[in-house]
């Protein structure tokens, strides 16, 4: 198993998607057969009933996660709720899934969003520095599962 820090985690929804706010987060690599990983996220209690709710329906998500430091690209994993335990001031949200393989990286996806959107020279340059930093999620994305 290799463990690493997860810097940020961000739910996704189709269009939708939500920042978790993380005090601390984990990410393990279980190298089992099952290609599985495991992502503790340890969260404020305003998150607990958006947790609860997932976690209840059972249902498989993906989660968009920066692994390690804030300037790598997001990875993102199709998981699902395993453990959810509530503390005085804050909850620790244990998923598990497995590592959806991008074919197009990020910055490739976002230059070809900023082109789209218009922006060009200096702007551009601007634009893509400030959005490469902050990782946003990409409303395009083509993934392999």
């Amino acid at each position: 198993m290799k463990t690493f820090k997860l810097v940020s985690l961000e739910i996704l929804d189709g269009e939708e998607s939500t920042e978790i706010n993380l005090e601390s987060g984990l990410i393990i690599n279980k190298e089992d057969e099952h290609s599985n990983w495991l992502l503790e996220a340890y969260t404020g209690l305003e998150h607990h009933d958006y947790f609860k709710n997932l976690s209840d329906t059972g249902n498989e998500f993906i989660v968009q996660a920066v692994i390690t430091h804030k300037d790598n690209d997001p990875a993102y994993f199709q998981t699902r709720v395993c453990s959810l335990k509530k503390f005085e001031e804050h909850i620790s949200v244990l998923l598990e899934g497995q590592l959806r393989k991008t074919k197009n990286n990020y910055a490739e996806i976002l230059l070809g969003q900023l082109l789209d959107q218009g922006y060009k020279g200096n702007i551009l340059l601007d634009e893509f520095k400030d959005k490469m930093q902050r990782k946003p999620k990409l409303k395009t994305r083509k993934t392999e599962v």
